[in-house]
């Protein structure tokens, strides 16, 4: 009974010894496969933060449609920066805002710095193009019809980035990169 026994408990050894040598040779592959998944899930909640901090700039540019004036218009650009630089925590993203091809406020790595026609954002514009490449066009005293559509009217771009950076860099599909957001608020 005792050699049966004891090959019985050899076998044990011998399964526990392949189940160790099987465990260390799928634990690293399973760990890169976790890493991939954490830097995913972190670069689309960085899109969705950014996202949303263009919205808050958006909305805010919305309630405060009155000041897309030539006097105030580079103050409202300013508040607009501001809310959107620090919707997600101080300094978070780099930005910039145009009111009505006027006034802009540029922040990068929190540093702010003003430019633009004030005089421009008493116009009326046909805003063109899409997100990251806007044309204002020509500037109309009033509310005219636009060649393509619609009539002009005032806006407020706003275009926000972010610098992602990966938790684990082994992947090549995704570097470093910088996220961008944009969006164009007609006002009046």
């Amino acid at each position: 009974m005792q050699p049966i026994l004891r090959n019985m408990l050899a076998g044990k050894r011998a399964d526990a010894g392949v189940a160790a040598i099987e465990f260390a040779f799928i634990v690293p592959v399973f760990l890169v496969l976790f890493a991939g998944i954490v830097d995913v899930s972190q670069m689309l909640y960085a899109y969705y933060q950014l996202d949303q901090a263009v919205a808050a700039g958006s909305q805010y540019a919305v309630l405060n449609a009155a000041n897309v004036t030539s006097t105030t218009g580079a103050s409202l650009a300013s508040s607009i920066a501001t809310v959107v630089e620090n919707a997600n925590g101080t300094a978070w993203t780099n930005d910039a805002v145009v009111v009505n091809n006027g006034p802009t406020v540029t922040v990068t790595n929190e540093n702010a710095s003003s430019s633009g026609t004030a005089a421009n954002a008493d116009d009326y514009y046909c805003l063109t193009g899409s997100q990251m490449s806007w044309t204002w066009g020509t500037g109309y005293t009033t509310q005219t019809n636009c060649s393509g559509g619609g009539t002009a009217g005032k806006y407020v771009t706003i275009t926000a980035s972010y610098s992602f950076v990966p938790l684990v860099s082994i992947y090549h599909v995704i570097g470093s990169s910088t996220l961008h957001q944009s969006a164009a608020v007609r006002v009046q």
